[in-house]
């Protein structure tokens, strides 16, 4: 069942637990590349929309003190039982939104969202609110996808489908969907100075990898929040959705199967002012 969103919000993914499992398949390694080089060993770090902690462990495991949030209380438990598992005693979670953090002004050295300011509808405010919590000359370190970008072979013309429809599920949700190409824009507009933007990108194209993604869209297509979402607004039916499912497990099953997307990453200091 989805939480309850702040302010109308509405997440598209929600939290099936394909979904869940998924997220938790990421690590910092992989998803927090272009932070790591400048992360301090005694830095104190906040990991906002932070899911079930894998990622935030391996900032934990970087860093002084690492606190993870979320809005999902549930999602907050697993994590805490994650970073408990890995022994953590620097890593702490909490369940709030990203518009009202609740900490005092210049609390953080580092700010971190992965996969997060897509599913916003004001994310610059989201920026500001990370802005304000940061200390002089800390880092916002933000990382989205670009779904417009996800291409994918052989093509399977319901997967063509999906990717249209996405995207409309997600400006219906007040998201941006392509996100991962307006973090420079945003973080500029938030105010952050000396920005970095870079970009890198995602593949699936191995055995266990299409098995895994395939899988996992299969069952989001007709079982997630997504596909309520895409339902309820009149955007596909049921039948429609059941094709795109059935195209992701045949696409998942070629032996040449490819799948590639483009991930935007911004990295900007909070200036003095």
């Amino acid at each position: 069942m989805a939480e309850q969103q702040p302010e109308g919000e509405t997440y598209t993914h929600g939290y099936h637990q394909v979904i869940v499992g998924w997220h938790s398949r990421r690590t910092a390694e992989s998803c927090a590349t272009f932070l790591l080089p400048r992360l301090r060993p005694d830095a104190e770090v906040l990991d906002i929309g932070c899911g079930s902690g894998t990622i935030t462990a391996g900032l934990a495991r970087r860093a002084g003190r690492v606190v993870g949030l979320d809005l999902s209380a549930e999602v907050v438990d697993a994590a805490r039982a994650h970073a408990d598992d890995c022994g953590l005693s620097n890593a702490s979670f909490e369940v709030g939104s990203v518009y009202e953090l609740p900490w005092d002004d210049a609390s953080f050295d580092v700010v971190y969202a992965h996969q997060v300011l897509q599913h916003l509808s004001d994310p610059v405010r989201a920026l500001r609110e990370a802005r304000r919590v940061l200390r002089p000359g800390g880092l916002v370190a933000v990382r989205d996808s670009d779904y417009a970008t996800m291409i994918h072979a052989p093509v399977f013309p319901a997967i063509e489908r999906w990717r249209d429809l996405y995207h409309q599920v997600a400006t219906a949700n007040g998201g941006e969907a392509d996100a991962g190409r307006y973090l420079l824009s945003w973080a500029i507009e938030a105010g952050f100075t000396d920005i970095e933007a870079t970009a890198t990108t995602t593949a699936h194209t191995d055995h266990e990898g299409r098995t895994v993604w395939g899988e996992m869209w299969a069952v989001r297509a007709i079982e997630s929040d997504f596909a309520e979402h895409a339902v309820n607004n009149g955007f596909a039916t049921r039948d429609e959705l059941q094709e795109i499912s059935d195209a992701f497990r045949q696409w998942a099953v070629q032996p040449d199967g490819f799948w590639a997307w483009i991930n935007g990453e911004v990295i900007g200091v909070c200036p003095s002012d």
